[in-house]
This record gives structure tokens, C-alpha cells and sequence, in this order.
């Protein structure tokens, strides 16, 4: 019997090793003990090894795209300020106790239903800046509200500022809005976010995967390999392999694209479409598939005088915008 060529293949899990990481360290001319900054972005890691005992010292690291099921082997790091585990099979936050200088932590688009488990990061008070979109919590309600009243350092949830009122509701509230969180985490539902994230994940290894074994002539330019599938769909494609962030805020879908602060905003091109976005990067493709349908002709792109990174503004297109329904706590009005 024909095996169907719908089946995924299996894919090559990748281990951390010391050749790995002095790969990634060139900037540091190989010495990886004194490191402070790693990139291990989609690599099909799937556990997190070893670098805690090879390069103590890190500040930053890059882990998304990958598929990490469990965050482990991090609290040694006692001066890690950011750790990206985008795009990876996280289910619950552990294991960071021990990280007390942990400034950002980038969780977008994995599996975490138990927004409970962020109570481990209560004595992480350093932390300021924690993303969560695109995982199943994040369409809880009162999720928002729950992440404030549970991490009170936080300046900032999902690439929005914290409110003072927000804080004031959450506080005034919490006991109820947190028997609401638990309620909804007892609840086994079939879960979107999920599948986006899966889905994502398994696009960006066969494009990896694709790349490898494609004629890299000069005649095919790499920005025209995988751009829609055979069926038509336009697929995400992190071709640049570079560090991005995609968020919601009010009506409005932002994209900031980690750029070199004196690149030359020639080598630099971005397309927006009323359902994904692209930008070629010195020839080379992100294309991102949106979450809802945005105004095109009303998007702006610009570069950050300070950092150089790009920044794509793309307001949605309102009527199909889902309004929050917070009618059930009347306790949330505005608080004196």
C-alpha cells in the first residue's frame, strides 16, 4: 500500500552540543564560557541541555522555532535578561525561579493552557516584559486582568503597557477573576491556537528542510521558493532568519523585525496585504500569515532612529474585529 504524501515526515531532533554553540558564537571568536548572547532559533532542538553548564554568563538567549516541550537546565542563569521560546510546544512556565535578572521573557505561540503556572514567576522581580499571544490562555477571559493581578513587576503584557487602572481592577478583583481562570483551565477544549502554532512550526521545518536539498543557483532566488503552497495558501517563511515579534494591540497588528541599527533602509522592502505581510531583507523572505484581515493601504512601515528595527503598523479591518465581553464583572468599573 502507497504510503499517503499527506503524512509528515519524522523530523531530525538536533541536540545542543559544544560544536553547535561555537558555530553561533563566531562573534565571540569561538569562546563559548564567556558568551552572553546565543542564537539557536529553529534548529528542531527539543530540550534545553547543557548551555547552562557551558556558558554560565548568558544574557540573551534564542530558542524559537524550535520543539521545546518543557523549559528546564535555566537556573544557573543568574544574569539572563531574555529568553525567547517563541514558536515552540511549551505547555507550563517553570523552572525560572532561579533566573533573577530575567527582564523579557517571550513565550508567544505555544501550548500554555495553565496560566496558574505563572505563579512561579512571582519572585522573578526583574521581569517586565512577558508575551503570551497565540497560546491557549491567552483566550481565556479575564486573561489579561489575571497576568496583572498575578505578576504586579510586570510593565508590560504582550506588547502592551500595563495600565494603573488595570492594576487597580485586578487587585480589587482577583479572587474572583482567579477562580474564573481556574474554572476555565479545568475545561478540555479544542484549542485553534494550538493548531496555528503547529502549524507554524511544522512550515518554517519544511521550508529548513526544503532549503537544504534545493538548488541554491544564483538563477532561483530564495524569495521565490515556498511563497504559497500548492493549494494556494500563502505560507509563513522566515527565510532571513531573523528575530521578529507579531502582536495585537486594540484594533491594530504590529510587526517589529530585529534589524543591524546601520543597515540601509534600501536593502529593505515590505508588502503589506489585507492577510499577510512581507518584507525581503538583502534579498531574503519573512512572509507571515495574519491572524485577521488588515487595511493595507492605511499600514505604515518604519525604522527605529534608537535601534535600527523595523516596525509595521497594520490597523485591522474593524467588522470582523471581535469586541471583549467584560459585562459580567461589574466590580471592573473605573475605581476612585
Amino acid at each position: 500500500m502507497p504510503i499517503s504524501s499527506d503524512l509528515e515526515t519524522a523530523p531530525v531532533w538536533i541536540e545542543i552540543t559544544r560544536d553547535l554553540i561555537r558555530k553561533r558564537a563566531e562573534h565571540n571568536e569561538g569562546e563559548i564560557f564567556s558568551l552572553e548572547e546565543i542564537a539557536l532559533h529553529q534548529q528542531n532542538i527539543c530540550k534545553i541541555e547543557h548551555i547552562d553548564l557551558w556558558c554560565p554568563s548568558l544574557k540573551i538567549i534564542y530558542l524559537q522555532a524550535n520543539e521545546i516541550s518543557k523549559i528546564e537546565n535555566v537556573r544557573r542563569f543568574k544574569n539572563l535578561e531574555y529568553l525567547n521560546l517563541a514558536l515552540n510546544k511549551i505547555e507550563i512556565v517553570e523552572n525560572l525561579e532561579g533566573c533573577e535578572s530575567l527582564n523579557k521573557l517571550d513565550l508567544t505561540l505555544n501550548c500554555i493552557r495553565k496560566l496558574s503556572s505563572l505563579t512561579s514567576l512571582t519572585n522573578n522581580y526583574a521581569l517586565r516584559e512577558i508575551y503570551l499571544t497565540g497560546n491557549p490562555c491567552a483566550a481565556f477571559k479575564f486573561y489579561r486582568l489575571y497576568v496583572i493581578g498575578t505578576l504586579p513587576q510586570l510593565e508590560s503584557l504582550d506588547g502592551v503597557a500595563v495600565l494603573h487602572t488595570e492594576r487597580l481592577a485586578a487587585k480589587a478583583n482577583f479572587d474572583y477573576i482567579q477562580s474564573e481562570i481556574l474554572e476555565q483551565e479545568s475545561i478540555k477544549t479544542h484549542n485553534p491556537p494550538i493548531e496555528r502554532a503547529s502549524e507554524i512550526r511544522r512550515q518554517l521545518r519544511n521550508e529548513r528542510e526544503c532549503l537544504a536539498t534545493a538548488d541554491q543557483t544564483p538563477s532561483k532566488p530564495e524569495i521565490n521558493r515556498l511563497l504559497v503552497s500548492k493549494d494556494g495558501r500563502v505560507l509563513n517563511s522566515n527565510q532571513a532568519e531573523v528575530n521578529f515579534k507579531l502582536v495585537e494591540e486594540d484594533d491594530t497588528i504590529i510587526l517589529t523585525v530585529k534589524l543591524a541599527k546601520y543597515m540601509d533602509t534600501s536593502l529593505i522592502d515590505v508588502d503589506v496585504q489585507p492577510t499577510f505581510v512581507r518584507v525581503i531583507i538583502k534579498g531574503k523572505l519573512l512572509q507571515l500569515v495574519l491572524s485577521t484581515e488588515v487595511q493595507s493601504d492605511r499600514s505604515v512601515a518604519q525604522r527605529s532612529l534608537a535601534s535600527g528595527d523595523l516596525v509595521v503598523t497594520m490597523p485591522m479591518v474593524k467588522d470582523v474585529v471581535k469586541p471583549r465581553d467584560n459585562s459580567d464583572i461589574p466590580a471592573l468599573e473605573p475605581i476612585a
